[in-house]
C-alpha cells in the first residue's frame, strides 16, 4: 500500500475583486524515517539514519539513493531487503518508516553515521571541508568525455515537464530526469524536496542494476545546490543541467569533480559554469 502523493483541499480565490470557492490539489509532504539494520545474525543492530520530509511514493528508491549518495552503501548488492516497519501496528507510521537491511558481511563505519540527519527542502552544507569530504568518497575513475550539442540540451526541459505528473496537478514539486548523452529519456522522479527527487532517481537506477550514470545527463527542474551536485558526484554523473541558478559551492564542487555544470537552461539559452569541453555550441 502506498500513500497518495496529492491531497485535496478547499480554498477561497480572489480574482479581479471577485470571491470564488473551489477544490484544489496539494502535493503531500510527510516525514520518512530511514532505519538501518546491520551486523551478524547473532548480533543484529538497528540505527536510525535520517528523517526527511518527502512526498510519499518510491520510498524504497529514496532510502537506497540516500544511503548511496551519503556513502553509507557502495551499491545495491550490499542490501538484502528494504521494507516498511509494519510492526508498529499503526497505519500512519507503517508507511512513514523504512528499514533497510544490510547483508551480514557488510561493514559500515558507525563514526560516519553517528549523528542523525534531519533533511528539509532547504537543507544544505557548506565549506571547503565539505567539498573535500565528497571528493574523498567519490568514484575516482576518470569522467566520461562526450560532446552534447546545444539544441539537444535546450530540448530537455520540455521532456522533463511532460513526465512531472504530480507537478502538473499541484505545481508544488521539484523534478529531475536522467537522459542518455544522445538525449534519450531514461527516467524521472519528483518530490517536494529536490534532494529527495534526486535520491529517488539514483535509487531507482541502482535498484535496476543498470549503471547508466557515467554517460548521462542529469536535468534538475530548479536550482543546482551543493547537495544536488554532491549526489551527482557520488553517482559519477559527468553533466548536470539545471533550469535555475547554481550556487557558488555547487560550482566549486563541479570543478573539483570534473562535472560540466549548466544553469538557467530555459528560454533558448543557458550558461556553462564549468566543463565547457563537453558542450558543442
Amino acid at each position: 500500500m502506498n500513500k497518495p502523493a496529492v491531497a485535496a483541499t478547499r480554498l477561497m480565490r480572489i480574482e479581479n475583486g471577485e470571491v470564488t470557492y473551489k477544490e484544489d490539489l496539494l502535493a503531500v509532504e510527510e516525514p520518512l524515517e530511514i532505519r538501518l539494520g546491520f551486523g551478524s545474525k547473532e548480533n543484529r543492530q538497528q540505527k536510525k539514519i535520517s528523517v526527511t520530509m518527502r512526498t510519499p511514493g518510491n520510498d524504497f528508491e529514496l532510502a537506497l539513493g540516500f544511503l548511496f549518495t551519503e556513502g553509507i552503501v557502495k551499491n545495491s548488492t550490499e542490501i538484502s531487503s528494504i521494507q516498511y516497519c509494519t510492526e508498529l501496528n499503526t497505519l500512519e507510521n507503517n508507511f512513514n518508516i523504512v528499514r533497510v537491511e544490510l547483508n551480514e558481511n557488510v561493514d559500515i563505519n558507525l563514526d560516519s553515521i553517528q549523528r542523525n540527519f534531519y533533511t528539509t527542502s532547504s537543507c544544505g552544507v557548506c565549506g571547503k571541508a565539505s567539498i573535500e569530504a565528497v571528493f574523498q568518497q567519490c568514484d575516482k575513475t576518470e569522467k566520461e568525455l562526450f560532446l552534447v550539442a546545444s539544441p539537444l540540451l535546450l530540448s530537455l526541459p520540455k521532456t522533463l515537464q511532460e513526465h512531472q505528473q504530480v507537478f502538473t496537478y499541484t505545481g508544488g514539486l521539484h523534478g529531475c530526469a536522467l537522459f542518455s548523452k544522445d538525449g534519450n529519456f531514461i527516467l524521472s522522479r519528483e518530490d517536494v524536496g529536490r534532494h529527495n527527487a534526486l535520491d529517488k532517481l539514483i535509487g531507482a537506477i541502482l535498484g535496476s542494476n543498470q549503471n547508466q550514470f557515467k554517460e548521462s545527463i542529469l536535468l534538475l527542474s530548479g536550482r543546482a545546490s551543493f547537495e544536488l551536485l554532491q549526489k551527482a558526484a557520488m553517482a559519477g554523473i559527468s553533466l548536470v543541467a539545471a533550469v535555475g541558478a547554481p550556487s557558488s559551492l555547487a560550482v566549486d564542487l563541479a570543478k573539483e569533480n570534473d562535472i560540466t555544470l549548466i544553469g538557467f537552461l530555459r528560454d533558448n539559452r543557458f550558461n556553462v559554469y564549468c566543463g565547457e569541453k563537453r558542450i558543442l555550441a
